[in-house]
């Protein structure tokens, strides 16, 4: 656990270190994607998180994080604190509430609805055009029927005319 620590410390100070003021970045670090946000007055936050969680979510958690931080903790206080000395307990409940980024994300919710639907929809079509297909089936075996009928109903009418009734 403590070697997960410090590679996660240490990949996070180097990004941060190697990124410019006002700007967001996503590197790919083994299987993780860092995503860093280092906003113009020097503050920084990276989330680190695997490939499949989106990083636009990524993103609207550091700059929510950053702001709240900003406004709770003193600025003289960012260049030398740490964990142990800055205290700031909505970051649990941030993390805690993104970890599922389609509750968390009111639009990654809403794609994933609509991908439910297009799904729906989509199979939705397919047993239409099945029921299109067995209507169709239908119809040319009742035209065959029909085309049989009206021969036999011939042959018949052939076969009894030939015969005269006593």
């Amino acid at each position: 656990r403590s070697s997960v620590q410090e590679f996660m410390t240490f990949t996070s100070q180097l990004i941060v270190e190697r990124s410019s003021k006002g700007t967001r970045a996503s590197v790919k670090e083994q299987d993780y994607l860092c995503h860093v946000y280092v906003r113009n007055d020097s503050l920084a936050g990276v989330v680190i998180a695997d490939n499949e969680y989106p990083s636009r979510v990524a993103f609207t958690l550091l700059e929510k994080v950053l702001d709240e931080f900003s406004k709770q903790v003193d600025r003289i206080d960012w260049p030398v604190g740490s964990p142990a000395t800055i205290h700031y307990p909505a970051l649990d409940g941030h993390l805690s509430r993104y970890q599922n980024p389609r509750e968390a994300d009111p639009m990654t919710k809403v794609q994933a609805e609509l991908d439910e639907t297009k799904i729906i929809l989509h199979n939705t079509m397919e047993s239409l055009l099945e029921r299109g297909e067995k209507l169709d089936d239908l119809v040319s075996k009742s035209e065959v029927l029909g085309t049989q009928s009206k021969a036999f109903y011939k042959t018949a009418r052939k076969q009894n005319s030939c015969c005269a009734i006593m």
